[in-house]
């Protein structure tokens, strides 16, 4: 015998711990921890960049997924998963979680949000031969570095307080750069040749934002601060900024600032999924038009493995080709 009383009738009553562990089939039980996967809509991705984490206003669990720019609850998660509509994903979750509710597996979870990891300290170093070495091999000088914050670093420090425990994590290696604001402070590390920390992301920040000068008609968005660089430093007659990432659009109220700013705002994306389906986001939500490079993945790619003239020759069309759209 079972009992019917943890039987639900609403999807609102399913845990979403619960449709996550079981849609998603996670190898570890959600209790406030935040928890990073390979993207289950883009199998070719090689970095998980899947994020499931605690919306703490409403204490249950959403997800992001960078590689494709899906994100939301736990509705849209199943919704995305078997492209179904809401109330059809609804009427699924309830099914599911009361087949659930009859097996020995069943068990109530409570959600208490883990601390996250925050900077604490930064070591900045000089310039080494290989920092040059590696930005010079996108056509990135030093002069443009400053311009744009970049620094290298010896490590950061991050600190995690759970009650009276404090723990620490130092990172850094041969090759560790940090992404700072005008006022000097940190919101990115970057780490080129690290698998585990590549990207370490302390904040928000719109990348360029502070070194524009509106002072050239046009403006391109790019997908990644070196991107921006790397375009700025071939001297086109524009300016750059770049989001955190391609799939994180900018919200409406800079965008229609910065239209007013400009002659033609447009975008500059990777030539993947995931930068294609960003710059058709962009031409929807805003009537910003875009390009991506075709020689390589992107456009720094590009200038390290085809050179500046092969890079101008491919862009310079792209470019006012977008612009005139």
């Amino acid at each position: 015998m079972f009992s019917t009383k943890n039987f639900v009738l609403e999807g609102s009553d399913v845990p979403s711990t619960w449709v996550f562990q079981y849609y998603l089939n996670l190898s570890e039980p959600l209790t406030g921890q935040d928890v990073k996967i390979k993207s289950i809509f883009n199998p070719s991705e090689r970095t998980p960049s899947f994020c499931i984490y605690v919306d703490k206003t409403i204490m249950q669990y959403k997800f992001k997924d960078f590689s494709t720019g899906k994100n939301g609850n736990k509705v849209d998660l199943v919704k995305s998963l078997f492209e179904i509509e809401y109330a059809e994903a609804m009427q699924k979750i309830v099914a599911d979680y009361n087949k659930y509710v009859k097996s020995p597996e069943y068990k109530i979870q409570d959600i208490t949000p883990e601390p996250k990891w925050q900077l604490d300290f930064v070591k900045t170093k000089g310039w080494s031969i290989i920092d040059q070495k590696y930005w010079l091999s996108y056509r990135i000088g030093k002069t443009m570095l400053e311009q744009y914050n970049v620094k290298p670093i010896d490590y950061f420090n991050l600190i995690k307080t759970k009650g009276s425990e404090i723990n620490s994590l130092r990172i850094g290696n041969s090759m560790c750069f940090g992404y700072f604001d005008k006022e000097g402070k940190a919101f990115k590390f970057y780490q080129p040749k690290s698998k585990t920390h590549k990207f370490f992301k302390v904040r928000h920040y719109l990348q360029g934002l502070d070194q524009l000068e509106y002072n050239k008609p046009y403006l391109v968005i790019c997908s990644s601060l070196k991107d921006a660089m790397c375009l700025k430093g071939m001297g086109y007659n524009l300016e750059v900024i770049a989001p955190d990432s391609e799939n994180t659009i900018i919200k409406p109220h800079i965008i229609q600032y910065l239209k007013k700013k400009y002659k033609k705002v447009i975008t500059l994306f990777d030539n993947d999924k995931a930068g294609i389906e960003a710059i058709e986001r962009y031409t929807k939500t805003y009537g910003v038009y875009g390009t991506y490079p075709t020689l390589s993945k992107d456009i720094a790619d590009a200038m390290k493995e085809h050179g500046f003239q092969k890079v101008h020759a491919m862009l310079k069309p792209l470019l006012k080709e977008a612009i005139n759209k």
